[in-house]
Protein backbone atom coordinates (compact mmCIF):
# COMPACT_ATOMS: atom_id res chain seq x y z
CA UNK A 1 0.00 0.00 0.00
CA UNK A 2 2.62 2.31 1.03
CA UNK A 3 4.56 1.53 -2.36
CA UNK A 4 1.61 2.43 -3.88
CA UNK A 5 1.18 6.17 -2.68
CA UNK A 6 4.61 6.71 -2.79
CA UNK A 7 4.25 5.39 -6.97
CA UNK A 8 1.21 7.87 -7.02
CA UNK A 9 3.04 10.50 -5.42
CA UNK A 10 5.54 10.74 -7.56
CA UNK A 11 3.44 10.60 -10.51
CA UNK A 12 1.63 13.18 -9.13
CA UNK A 13 4.69 15.70 -8.92
CA UNK A 14 5.86 15.00 -12.21
CA UNK A 15 2.45 15.61 -13.57
CA UNK A 16 2.11 19.00 -11.70
CA UNK A 17 6.39 19.51 -12.81
CA UNK A 18 5.52 18.75 -16.33
CA UNK A 19 2.25 21.33 -16.19
CA UNK A 20 4.01 23.86 -14.79
CA UNK A 21 7.18 23.31 -17.46
CA UNK A 22 5.08 23.61 -20.26
CA UNK A 23 3.96 27.10 -19.00
CA UNK A 24 7.10 28.31 -18.19
CA UNK A 25 8.58 31.27 -19.94
CA UNK A 26 11.51 31.80 -21.70
CA UNK A 27 13.35 33.85 -19.06
CA UNK A 28 11.92 31.34 -16.03
CA UNK A 29 13.34 28.90 -18.17
CA UNK A 30 16.83 30.32 -18.86
CA UNK A 31 17.17 30.72 -15.02
CA UNK A 32 16.11 34.31 -15.61
CA UNK A 33 19.03 35.49 -17.53
CA UNK A 34 17.63 36.15 -21.00
CA UNK A 35 14.33 37.39 -22.38
CA UNK A 36 11.92 35.96 -25.20
CA UNK A 37 12.12 36.72 -28.99
CA UNK A 38 9.23 38.21 -30.70
CA UNK A 39 8.04 35.15 -31.91
CA UNK A 40 8.26 33.40 -28.69
CA UNK A 41 6.43 36.11 -26.88
CA UNK A 42 3.26 35.49 -29.23
CA UNK A 43 3.45 31.83 -29.20
CA UNK A 44 3.49 32.33 -25.04
CA UNK A 45 0.51 34.66 -25.46
CA UNK A 46 -1.29 32.30 -27.94
CA UNK A 47 -0.68 29.32 -25.54
CA UNK A 48 -2.54 31.35 -22.41
CA UNK A 49 -5.32 32.10 -24.98
CA UNK A 50 -5.69 28.06 -26.02
CA UNK A 51 -5.50 26.92 -22.61
CA UNK A 52 -8.09 29.37 -20.53
CA UNK A 53 -11.34 30.59 -21.23
CA UNK A 54 -10.37 33.78 -18.93
CA UNK A 55 -7.65 34.83 -22.09
CA UNK A 56 -8.04 36.25 -25.69
CA UNK A 57 -5.35 36.89 -27.31
CA UNK A 58 -5.65 39.49 -29.73
CA UNK A 59 -3.81 42.24 -32.16
CA UNK A 60 -4.52 45.95 -32.20
CA UNK A 61 -1.81 46.88 -35.40
CA UNK A 62 0.93 46.50 -37.39
CA UNK A 63 3.75 47.85 -36.95
CA UNK A 64 6.01 49.64 -39.85
CA UNK A 65 7.91 45.96 -40.86
CA UNK A 66 4.98 44.56 -40.55
CA UNK A 67 4.93 43.02 -37.65
CA UNK A 68 1.21 42.26 -35.39
CA UNK A 69 0.92 44.33 -32.33
CA UNK A 70 0.08 41.92 -29.43
CA UNK A 71 -2.56 42.24 -26.91
CA UNK A 72 -4.24 39.77 -24.55
CA UNK A 73 -7.35 40.63 -23.18
CA UNK A 74 -7.74 38.66 -19.32
CA UNK A 75 -11.34 39.29 -18.08
CA UNK A 76 -13.01 36.60 -15.39
CA UNK A 77 -16.05 35.95 -17.75
CA UNK A 78 -14.62 35.75 -20.53
CA UNK A 79 -15.51 38.84 -22.24
CA UNK A 80 -13.20 40.09 -25.08
CA UNK A 81 -14.77 43.06 -26.52
CA UNK A 82 -14.40 46.98 -24.75
CA UNK A 83 -18.19 47.52 -24.55
CA UNK A 84 -19.07 44.23 -23.26
CA UNK A 85 -16.65 44.59 -20.31
CA UNK A 86 -17.51 48.85 -20.30
CA UNK A 87 -20.85 47.57 -19.70
CA UNK A 88 -19.74 46.33 -16.12
CA UNK A 89 -18.84 47.25 -13.05
CA UNK A 90 -15.43 46.24 -13.98
CA UNK A 91 -12.27 48.87 -13.71
CA UNK A 92 -10.06 48.44 -16.85
CA UNK A 93 -6.53 48.59 -16.57
CA UNK A 94 -4.25 49.09 -19.52
CA UNK A 95 -0.84 47.82 -18.78
CA UNK A 96 1.73 48.37 -21.87
CA UNK A 97 5.22 46.80 -21.57
CA UNK A 98 8.44 47.26 -24.27
CA UNK A 99 7.65 51.49 -25.80
CA UNK A 100 11.21 50.98 -25.18
CA UNK A 101 12.39 47.17 -26.05
CA UNK A 102 15.49 47.19 -24.60
CA UNK A 103 13.66 47.90 -20.89
CA UNK A 104 12.06 44.62 -21.16
CA UNK A 105 10.84 43.49 -17.99
CA UNK A 106 7.47 44.59 -18.28
CA UNK A 107 6.91 41.40 -20.70
CA UNK A 108 8.02 39.31 -18.73
CA UNK A 109 6.47 40.05 -15.24
CA UNK A 110 3.03 40.91 -17.18
CA UNK A 111 3.27 37.54 -18.36
CA UNK A 112 4.11 34.99 -15.87
CA UNK A 113 1.59 37.56 -13.72
CA UNK A 114 -1.27 36.33 -16.32
CA UNK A 115 0.00 33.02 -16.49
CA UNK A 116 0.04 32.58 -12.75
CA UNK A 117 -3.93 33.83 -12.60
CA UNK A 118 -5.13 31.43 -15.12
CA UNK A 119 -3.18 28.83 -14.81
CA UNK A 120 -2.14 28.05 -11.34
CA UNK A 121 -5.22 30.04 -9.94
CA UNK A 122 -2.51 32.24 -7.57
CA UNK A 123 -3.77 35.81 -7.52
CA UNK A 124 -6.70 35.06 -9.12
CA UNK A 125 -8.94 37.13 -6.94
CA UNK A 126 -6.97 40.37 -8.83
CA UNK A 127 -9.67 39.82 -11.48
CA UNK A 128 -12.76 40.27 -9.30
CA UNK A 129 -13.14 43.33 -10.19
CA UNK A 130 -10.71 44.49 -12.59
CA UNK A 131 -10.26 43.54 -16.30
CA UNK A 132 -6.68 43.27 -17.80
CA UNK A 133 -5.30 44.68 -21.00
CA UNK A 134 -1.82 43.96 -21.65
CA UNK A 135 0.42 44.82 -24.57
CA UNK A 136 3.50 42.79 -23.97
CA UNK A 137 5.69 44.71 -26.57
CA UNK A 138 4.77 48.01 -27.97
CA UNK A 139 7.96 48.60 -30.17
CA UNK A 140 7.53 45.60 -31.83
CA UNK A 141 10.53 46.36 -34.52
CA UNK A 142 12.65 47.87 -32.11
CA UNK A 143 12.27 44.55 -30.35
CA UNK A 144 13.81 42.62 -32.61
CA UNK A 145 16.58 45.31 -33.11
CA UNK A 146 17.99 42.41 -30.42
CA UNK A 147 21.30 42.36 -29.41
CA UNK A 148 23.58 42.24 -26.06
CA UNK A 149 24.54 45.98 -26.44
CA UNK A 150 21.13 47.63 -26.48
CA UNK A 151 21.88 49.66 -23.15
CA UNK A 152 25.36 50.02 -22.01
CA UNK A 153 24.12 50.73 -18.17
CA UNK A 154 21.81 48.14 -18.01
CA UNK A 155 22.66 44.69 -15.48
CA UNK A 156 20.76 42.10 -17.79
CA UNK A 157 18.84 40.55 -19.49
CA UNK A 158 21.62 38.68 -21.70
CA UNK A 159 19.93 40.11 -25.24
CA UNK A 160 17.63 42.96 -25.40
CA UNK A 161 15.46 45.22 -27.99
CA UNK A 162 16.30 48.72 -28.62
CA UNK A 163 14.92 51.98 -27.79
CA UNK A 164 13.81 53.72 -30.44
CA UNK A 165 11.07 51.77 -33.78
CA UNK A 166 11.84 51.22 -36.92
CA UNK A 167 12.58 54.83 -38.14
CA UNK A 168 14.23 56.07 -34.91
CA UNK A 169 11.33 57.30 -33.65
CA UNK A 170 10.72 56.71 -29.72
CA UNK A 171 7.14 56.06 -29.18
CA UNK A 172 7.39 57.45 -25.48
CA UNK A 173 8.37 60.89 -27.32
CA UNK A 174 4.93 60.36 -29.73
CA UNK A 175 1.58 60.48 -27.42
CA UNK A 176 0.26 64.05 -28.43
CA UNK A 177 1.94 64.02 -32.31
CA UNK A 178 1.13 60.66 -33.26
CA UNK A 179 3.78 60.20 -35.98
CA UNK A 180 4.63 56.30 -35.67
CA UNK A 181 2.09 53.70 -36.83
CA UNK A 182 2.64 52.17 -33.97
CA UNK A 183 1.28 55.01 -31.60
CA UNK A 184 -1.56 55.36 -34.24
CA UNK A 185 -2.91 51.94 -33.25
CA UNK A 186 -2.31 52.62 -29.90
CA UNK A 187 -4.54 55.63 -29.80
CA UNK A 188 -7.35 53.37 -31.33
CA UNK A 189 -7.17 50.65 -28.75
CA UNK A 190 -6.95 53.35 -26.10
CA UNK A 191 -10.13 55.30 -27.49
CA UNK A 192 -11.49 51.78 -27.95
CA UNK A 193 -11.13 50.81 -24.29
CA UNK A 194 -10.98 53.77 -22.68
CA UNK A 195 -9.05 52.68 -19.40
CA UNK A 196 -9.51 53.56 -16.14
CA UNK A 197 -5.83 53.33 -14.98
CA UNK A 198 -2.97 52.64 -17.60
CA UNK A 199 0.61 51.32 -16.49
CA UNK A 200 3.49 52.23 -18.80
CA UNK A 201 6.20 49.70 -17.46
CA UNK A 202 10.46 50.83 -18.12
CA UNK A 203 13.87 50.64 -16.81
CA UNK A 204 15.27 53.96 -15.40
CA UNK A 205 18.51 55.54 -16.52
CA UNK A 206 20.55 57.49 -14.21
CA UNK A 207 22.36 56.90 -10.65
CA UNK A 208 22.69 53.89 -8.30
CA UNK A 209 20.52 53.76 -5.37
CA UNK A 210 18.98 51.41 -2.94
CA UNK A 211 14.99 51.46 -4.64
CA UNK A 212 14.68 48.61 -6.35
CA UNK A 213 12.10 50.27 -8.44
CA UNK A 214 11.39 53.99 -8.96
CA UNK A 215 7.02 55.16 -10.08
CA UNK A 216 5.45 58.17 -11.75
CA UNK A 217 2.30 59.74 -11.36
CA UNK A 218 0.86 63.16 -12.22
CA UNK A 219 0.12 64.67 -8.59
CA UNK A 220 1.92 68.24 -9.62
CA UNK A 221 -1.05 70.13 -10.40
CA UNK A 222 -2.01 69.11 -13.67
CA UNK A 223 -5.26 66.92 -12.86
CA UNK A 224 -8.29 67.53 -10.87
CA UNK A 225 -7.70 68.09 -7.44
CA UNK A 226 -9.58 64.68 -6.55
CA UNK A 227 -7.97 62.30 -8.85
CA UNK A 228 -4.84 63.65 -7.65
CA UNK A 229 -5.73 63.32 -4.08
CA UNK A 230 -6.62 59.92 -5.01
CA UNK A 231 -3.13 59.06 -6.31
CA UNK A 232 -1.51 60.63 -3.46
CA UNK A 233 -3.88 59.44 -0.09
CA UNK A 234 -5.08 56.45 -1.86
CA UNK A 235 -2.84 54.30 -4.21
CA UNK A 236 0.60 55.59 -3.41
CA UNK A 237 0.06 55.58 -0.09
CA UNK A 238 -0.59 51.88 -0.14
CA UNK A 239 1.32 50.22 -2.93
CA UNK A 240 4.47 52.08 -1.05
CA UNK A 241 3.63 50.43 2.14
CA UNK A 242 3.35 46.72 0.34
CA UNK A 243 6.08 46.87 -1.84
CA UNK A 244 8.24 48.07 1.36
CA UNK A 245 6.76 44.81 3.36
CA UNK A 246 7.59 42.84 0.41
CA UNK A 247 11.25 43.94 0.61
CA UNK A 248 11.48 46.39 -2.64
CA UNK A 249 11.29 49.25 -1.33
CA UNK A 250 9.94 52.71 -4.07
CA UNK A 251 10.40 55.99 -4.39
CA UNK A 252 8.85 58.74 -6.57
CA UNK A 253 10.75 58.49 -10.12
CA UNK A 254 14.38 59.94 -9.46
CA UNK A 255 15.47 63.44 -11.08
CA UNK A 256 18.99 64.88 -9.45
CA UNK A 257 19.11 68.56 -9.89
CA UNK A 258 22.62 67.84 -10.93
CA UNK A 259 22.55 64.91 -13.17
CA UNK A 260 23.50 61.60 -11.43
CA UNK A 261 24.44 63.62 -8.03
CA UNK A 262 22.11 62.48 -5.19
CA UNK A 263 23.68 65.19 -2.97
CA UNK A 264 22.43 67.80 -5.24
CA UNK A 265 18.75 66.95 -4.33
CA UNK A 266 15.84 65.89 -5.45
CA UNK A 267 13.34 67.29 -8.25
CA UNK A 268 9.83 66.28 -9.71
CA UNK A 269 7.86 67.98 -12.60
CA UNK A 270 4.18 67.71 -14.29
CA UNK A 271 4.90 65.68 -17.61
CA UNK A 272 5.09 66.26 -20.61
CA UNK A 273 2.06 64.96 -22.71
CA UNK A 274 4.10 63.72 -24.97
CA UNK A 275 4.87 60.72 -22.69
CA UNK A 276 3.00 58.22 -21.36
CA UNK A 277 1.55 58.67 -17.97
CA UNK A 278 1.25 62.44 -18.81
CA UNK A 279 -0.83 61.92 -22.26
CA UNK A 280 -3.38 59.46 -19.83
CA UNK A 281 -3.46 62.19 -17.56
CA UNK A 282 -4.85 64.83 -19.81
CA UNK A 283 -7.35 62.39 -20.73
CA UNK A 284 -8.47 62.31 -17.12
CA UNK A 285 -7.18 58.79 -16.66
CA UNK A 286 -4.27 58.18 -13.33
CA UNK A 287 -1.24 56.55 -15.35
CA UNK A 288 1.54 54.86 -13.39
CA UNK A 289 5.12 55.08 -14.82
CA UNK A 290 7.10 52.28 -13.18
CA UNK A 291 10.57 52.10 -13.20
CA UNK A 292 12.88 49.27 -12.07
CA UNK A 293 16.29 50.18 -11.31
CA UNK A 294 18.79 49.61 -14.50
CA UNK A 295 21.83 48.34 -11.99
CA UNK A 296 19.59 46.20 -10.20
CA UNK A 297 19.87 42.04 -12.14
CA UNK A 298 17.49 41.22 -14.58
CA UNK A 299 15.40 38.82 -11.81
CA UNK A 300 15.45 41.37 -9.21
CA UNK A 301 13.87 43.78 -11.94
CA UNK A 302 11.19 41.86 -13.21
CA UNK A 303 10.38 40.30 -9.46
CA UNK A 304 9.72 43.99 -8.62
CA UNK A 305 7.43 44.68 -11.36
CA UNK A 306 5.77 41.72 -10.63
CA UNK A 307 5.21 42.64 -6.59
CA UNK A 308 4.02 46.12 -8.46
CA UNK A 309 1.74 44.88 -10.66
CA UNK A 310 0.07 43.00 -7.93
CA UNK A 311 -0.37 45.58 -5.82
CA UNK A 312 -2.09 48.03 -8.11
CA UNK A 313 -4.14 45.81 -9.17
CA UNK A 314 -5.06 44.76 -5.44
CA UNK A 315 -6.37 48.39 -4.69
CA UNK A 316 -7.57 49.06 -7.74
CA UNK A 317 -9.89 45.95 -7.44
CA UNK A 318 -10.66 47.67 -4.10
CA UNK A 319 -11.22 51.23 -4.91
CA UNK A 320 -13.09 50.48 -8.78
CA UNK A 321 -15.90 52.27 -8.03
CA UNK A 322 -14.42 55.12 -6.49
CA UNK A 323 -11.97 55.96 -9.14
CA UNK A 324 -14.68 55.21 -11.86
CA UNK A 325 -16.61 57.78 -10.14
CA UNK A 326 -13.98 60.35 -9.76
CA UNK A 327 -13.05 60.27 -13.52
CA UNK A 328 -16.85 60.50 -14.84
CA UNK A 329 -16.82 63.78 -12.28
CA UNK A 330 -13.12 65.08 -13.93
CA UNK A 331 -14.74 64.51 -17.54
CA UNK A 332 -17.78 66.13 -16.59
CA UNK A 333 -16.12 69.51 -15.18
CA UNK A 334 -13.33 69.48 -17.90
CA UNK A 335 -16.46 69.70 -20.26
CA UNK A 336 -18.27 72.60 -18.77
CA UNK A 337 -18.45 76.29 -18.59
CA UNK A 338 -17.23 76.64 -15.13
CA UNK A 339 -13.49 74.82 -16.66
CA UNK A 340 -13.42 77.44 -19.01
CA UNK A 341 -13.97 80.03 -16.57
CA UNK A 342 -10.66 79.94 -15.01
CA UNK A 343 -7.06 80.34 -16.53
CA UNK A 344 -5.61 77.24 -17.34
CA UNK A 345 -2.41 76.35 -16.62
CA UNK A 346 -0.32 75.45 -19.72
CA UNK A 347 3.07 74.97 -18.10
CA UNK A 348 4.28 74.73 -14.55
CA UNK A 349 7.74 76.08 -13.19
CA UNK A 350 9.82 75.02 -10.20
CA UNK A 351 8.81 76.76 -6.79
CA UNK A 352 12.00 77.50 -4.33
CA UNK A 353 10.16 75.13 -1.64
CA UNK A 354 11.38 71.91 -0.62
CA UNK A 355 10.97 69.53 1.92
CA UNK A 356 13.40 67.67 3.50
CA UNK A 357 13.70 63.61 3.00
CA UNK A 358 15.77 60.43 3.02
CA UNK A 359 16.83 58.87 -0.18
CA UNK A 360 18.11 55.24 0.54
CA UNK A 361 21.41 56.18 -2.09
CA UNK A 362 24.73 54.41 -1.81
CA UNK A 363 27.96 55.64 -0.71
CA UNK A 364 29.88 57.46 -3.89
CA UNK A 365 32.92 60.00 -4.47
CA UNK A 366 33.02 62.78 -6.99
CA UNK A 367 36.75 63.18 -9.17
CA UNK A 368 37.56 65.14 -11.69
CA UNK A 369 38.52 63.28 -14.27
CA UNK A 370 41.40 63.18 -15.60
CA UNK A 371 40.74 62.10 -19.70
CA UNK A 372 37.92 64.57 -19.92
CA UNK A 373 38.17 66.96 -16.94
CA UNK A 374 34.41 66.51 -16.45
CA UNK A 375 32.71 64.87 -13.10
CA UNK A 376 33.70 61.48 -12.68
CA UNK A 377 30.56 59.91 -10.56
CA UNK A 378 32.15 56.67 -8.82
CA UNK A 379 29.43 54.31 -6.77
CA UNK A 380 30.48 51.97 -4.25
CA UNK A 381 28.29 49.24 -2.88
CA UNK A 382 27.58 50.58 0.87
CA UNK A 383 24.20 51.35 1.44
CA UNK A 384 23.70 55.22 3.09
CA UNK A 385 20.88 57.47 3.46
CA UNK A 386 21.10 60.91 2.37
CA UNK A 387 19.28 63.82 4.15
CA UNK A 388 18.83 66.08 0.74
CA UNK A 389 15.73 68.96 -0.32
CA UNK A 390 13.19 67.51 -2.54
CA UNK A 391 11.69 69.81 -4.83
CA UNK A 392 8.24 68.75 -6.00
CA UNK A 393 6.25 72.00 -5.66
CA UNK A 394 4.71 74.06 -8.47
CA UNK A 395 3.56 76.84 -9.59
CA UNK A 396 1.54 77.99 -12.86
CA UNK A 397 4.07 80.03 -15.42
CA UNK A 398 1.66 80.21 -18.87
CA UNK A 399 -1.90 80.16 -18.25
CA UNK A 400 -4.73 81.42 -20.56
CA UNK A 401 -8.44 81.29 -20.83
CA UNK A 402 -9.93 78.76 -22.99
CA UNK A 403 -12.20 79.55 -26.03
CA UNK A 404 -15.62 77.99 -26.31
CA UNK A 405 -14.13 76.47 -29.38
CA UNK A 406 -11.31 77.18 -32.03
CA UNK A 407 -12.08 76.99 -36.05
CA UNK A 408 -9.33 75.72 -38.25
CA UNK A 409 -9.52 76.25 -42.09
CA UNK A 410 -9.92 73.51 -43.80
CA UNK A 411 -6.40 73.15 -45.47
CA UNK A 412 -4.66 72.17 -42.02
CA UNK A 413 -5.95 68.74 -42.95
CA UNK A 414 -2.92 66.68 -41.07
CA UNK A 415 -3.68 68.99 -38.09
CA UNK A 416 -7.22 67.82 -38.46
CA UNK A 417 -6.87 64.30 -38.87
CA UNK A 418 -4.43 64.05 -35.71
CA UNK A 419 -7.44 65.85 -33.67
CA UNK A 420 -9.71 62.74 -34.78
CA UNK A 421 -6.97 60.31 -33.43
CA UNK A 422 -7.31 61.22 -29.98
CA UNK A 423 -11.04 60.75 -29.48
CA UNK A 424 -11.86 65.02 -30.58
CA UNK A 425 -15.01 65.54 -31.90
CA UNK A 426 -15.11 68.12 -34.48
CA UNK A 427 -17.70 69.36 -36.68
CA UNK A 428 -17.25 70.99 -40.43
CA UNK A 429 -18.97 74.10 -41.59
CA UNK A 430 -21.37 74.13 -44.29
CA UNK A 431 -20.43 77.18 -45.82
CA UNK A 432 -18.19 80.93 -45.30
CA UNK A 433 -18.26 82.39 -42.41
CA UNK A 434 -16.95 85.73 -40.92
CA UNK A 435 -16.31 85.34 -37.49
CA UNK A 436 -15.03 87.45 -34.47
CA UNK A 437 -12.43 85.75 -32.73
CA UNK A 438 -9.44 85.89 -31.48
CA UNK A 439 -6.17 85.09 -32.90
CA UNK A 440 -1.87 84.81 -32.26
CA UNK A 441 0.53 86.50 -33.97
CA UNK A 442 3.88 85.49 -33.39
CA UNK A 443 7.34 86.89 -33.30
CA UNK A 444 10.99 86.14 -32.84
CA UNK A 445 10.41 82.48 -33.49
CA UNK A 446 13.47 80.07 -33.11
CA UNK A 447 14.10 76.61 -34.06
CA UNK A 448 16.36 73.59 -32.47
CA UNK A 449 19.69 73.47 -34.56
CA UNK A 450 19.22 69.76 -34.85
CA UNK A 451 16.39 67.14 -35.91
CA UNK A 452 14.26 66.00 -32.47
CA UNK A 453 12.05 62.97 -33.40
CA UNK A 454 11.77 63.59 -36.85
CA UNK A 455 10.49 67.09 -36.77
CA UNK A 456 12.34 70.72 -36.05
CA UNK A 457 11.25 71.71 -33.25
CA UNK A 458 10.09 75.68 -32.68
CA UNK A 459 11.50 76.19 -29.41
CA UNK A 460 11.02 79.89 -28.91
CA UNK A 461 8.78 82.67 -30.02
CA UNK A 462 7.15 85.74 -29.05
CA UNK A 463 3.76 86.03 -28.94
CA UNK A 464 0.42 88.45 -29.01
CA UNK A 465 -3.03 87.69 -28.97
CA UNK A 466 -4.55 89.94 -31.13
CA UNK A 467 -9.07 90.33 -31.77
CA UNK A 468 -10.76 90.87 -35.22
CA UNK A 469 -12.82 89.63 -37.68
CA UNK A 470 -12.03 86.84 -39.93
CA UNK A 471 -13.17 84.96 -42.68
CA UNK A 472 -13.42 81.36 -42.91
CA UNK A 473 -14.28 78.95 -45.74
CA UNK A 474 -16.47 76.25 -46.57
CA UNK A 475 -14.84 73.25 -44.40
CA UNK A 476 -13.33 74.79 -41.74
CA UNK A 477 -13.60 72.58 -38.55
CA UNK A 478 -15.01 74.00 -35.51
CA UNK A 479 -13.40 72.39 -32.23
CA UNK A 480 -15.83 72.60 -29.25
CA UNK A 481 -14.13 72.29 -25.84
CA UNK A 482 -17.47 71.27 -24.43
CA UNK A 483 -16.12 67.44 -24.36
CA UNK A 484 -13.82 65.20 -22.03
CA UNK A 485 -10.84 65.62 -24.38
CA UNK A 486 -10.46 69.72 -23.91
CA UNK A 487 -6.89 69.46 -21.88
CA UNK A 488 -5.84 67.22 -25.07
CA UNK A 489 -7.79 69.92 -27.39
CA UNK A 490 -5.31 72.72 -25.45
CA UNK A 491 -2.30 71.20 -25.49
CA UNK A 492 -2.44 71.05 -29.00
CA UNK A 493 -3.43 74.07 -30.31
CA UNK A 494 -2.36 76.46 -27.86
CA UNK A 495 1.35 77.72 -28.93
CA UNK A 496 2.77 77.48 -25.40
CA UNK A 497 1.46 74.51 -23.94
CA UNK A 498 4.26 72.30 -23.32
CA UNK A 499 4.54 69.75 -26.74
CA UNK A 500 1.72 71.68 -28.80
CA UNK A 501 1.75 71.38 -32.39
CA UNK A 502 3.40 74.76 -33.33
CA UNK A 503 6.20 73.52 -31.13
CA UNK A 504 6.47 70.07 -32.98
CA UNK A 505 6.44 72.33 -36.09
CA UNK A 506 3.61 71.20 -37.84
CA UNK A 507 2.52 75.27 -38.32
CA UNK A 508 6.22 76.07 -39.53
CA UNK A 509 4.95 77.32 -42.76
CA UNK A 510 3.35 80.36 -41.65
CA UNK A 511 6.59 81.50 -40.78
CA UNK A 512 7.90 81.71 -44.45
CA UNK A 513 8.31 84.17 -46.31
CA UNK A 514 7.29 83.48 -49.91
CA UNK A 515 7.20 87.32 -51.82
CA UNK A 516 10.12 89.75 -51.76
CA UNK A 517 10.71 93.21 -52.88
CA UNK A 518 14.07 93.30 -54.98
CA UNK A 519 16.59 95.76 -54.14
CA UNK A 520 16.51 97.63 -57.50
CA UNK A 521 12.50 98.33 -56.82
CA UNK A 522 12.72 98.93 -52.46
CA UNK A 523 16.03 101.11 -52.97
CA UNK A 524 13.70 103.68 -54.46
CA UNK A 525 10.55 102.81 -52.55
CA UNK A 526 12.75 103.24 -48.72
CA UNK A 527 13.93 106.56 -49.89
CA UNK A 528 10.01 107.68 -50.16
CA UNK A 529 8.98 105.91 -47.08
CA UNK A 530 11.32 107.71 -44.92
CA UNK A 531 10.69 111.27 -46.68
CA UNK A 532 6.85 110.66 -46.19
CA UNK A 533 6.48 109.17 -42.79
CA UNK A 534 8.64 110.69 -39.79
CA UNK A 535 7.71 108.18 -37.18
CA UNK A 536 8.78 105.40 -39.15
CA UNK A 537 12.11 106.85 -39.97
CA UNK A 538 12.36 107.82 -36.15
CA UNK A 539 11.98 103.84 -35.88
CA UNK A 540 14.40 102.92 -38.70
CA UNK A 541 17.13 105.27 -37.20
CA UNK A 542 16.78 103.52 -33.85
CA UNK A 543 16.86 100.27 -35.77
CA UNK A 544 20.33 101.34 -37.61
CA UNK A 545 22.00 102.18 -33.71
CA UNK A 546 20.89 99.16 -31.79
CA UNK A 547 20.97 96.30 -34.37
CA UNK A 548 24.36 95.62 -35.80
CA UNK A 549 23.10 92.91 -37.75
CA UNK A 550 20.60 94.91 -39.48
CA UNK A 551 22.84 98.01 -39.97
CA UNK A 552 25.41 96.04 -41.83
CA UNK A 553 22.95 93.77 -44.31
CA UNK A 554 21.42 95.53 -47.31
CA UNK A 555 18.97 93.17 -47.73
CA UNK A 556 17.67 92.35 -44.06
CA UNK A 557 17.12 96.31 -44.05
CA UNK A 558 15.10 96.94 -47.41
CA UNK A 559 12.92 93.47 -46.61
CA UNK A 560 12.29 95.70 -43.65
CA UNK A 561 10.83 98.49 -45.66
CA UNK A 562 9.07 95.82 -47.69
CA UNK A 563 7.48 94.56 -44.26
CA UNK A 564 5.54 98.21 -43.56
CA UNK A 565 4.23 98.40 -47.16
CA UNK A 566 0.51 97.30 -48.30
CA UNK A 567 2.91 94.19 -50.22
CA UNK A 568 3.87 92.55 -47.21
CA UNK A 569 1.64 89.15 -46.68
CA UNK A 570 -0.15 89.45 -43.50
CA UNK A 571 -0.71 85.57 -43.11
CA UNK A 572 3.33 85.56 -42.19
CA UNK A 573 3.68 84.67 -38.80
CA UNK A 574 0.19 84.79 -38.42
CA UNK A 575 -1.54 81.66 -36.46
CA UNK A 576 -3.90 80.30 -38.57
CA UNK A 577 -6.22 78.70 -35.65
CA UNK A 578 -8.77 81.32 -34.26
CA UNK A 579 -10.44 81.10 -30.50
CA UNK A 580 -13.82 81.45 -30.57
CA UNK A 581 -14.22 83.58 -26.83
CA UNK A 582 -17.54 84.74 -27.48
CA UNK A 583 -20.60 81.85 -27.28
CA UNK A 584 -22.96 83.61 -29.41
CA UNK A 585 -20.64 84.31 -32.52
CA UNK A 586 -21.03 79.90 -32.66
CA UNK A 587 -25.00 81.07 -33.86
CA UNK A 588 -23.87 81.94 -37.23
CA UNK A 589 -22.24 79.06 -38.27
CA UNK A 590 -24.22 76.60 -40.28
CA UNK A 591 -22.65 72.75 -39.95
CA UNK A 592 -22.57 70.17 -42.56
CA UNK A 593 -24.92 67.28 -42.18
Amino acid sequence: MRIKYTLLLCLTTFFLFAQNDEFLTHYEKSAFKETSRYDETIAFCKQLDKASELVHYTTFGKSLQGRDLPLIIVDKDGMQQAREVQQTEKAIVLIQAGIHAGEINGKDAGMMLIRDIVIHKKHSELLNKVTIVFIPILNVDGHENFSSYGRINQNGPKEMGFRTNAINLNLNRDYLKADALETQAWHKLFLEWLPDFFIDIHSTDGADYQYVLTYGMEIYGNMSEKLTNWQTDVFIKYVEKKMEKANYPIFPYVAFRNWHDPRSGLKSYPGNPMLSQAYSAIQNRPGLLIESHMLKDYKTRVSSTYEMLVHSLTILNKEYYHLQNLIDESERFVSSESFRAKKYTLTYKASSDSSMVKFRGVEYETTTSDLTGGNWFKYSTKPATFEIPFFDKHVPEKQVFLPEAYIIPPEWTEVISRLKNHGIETYTIAEAVSLRVNSYHFANPAWRSNSFEGRQILEKFDLSEVENEREYPQGSVIVGLNQPTAKVIACILEPEAIGSFAYWGFFNSIFEQKEYGESYVMEKIARNMLESDPELKAEFEEKLKNDPDFANNQWTMLNWFYSKTAYWDSRINSYPVGRIMIKSELNKIRYAD
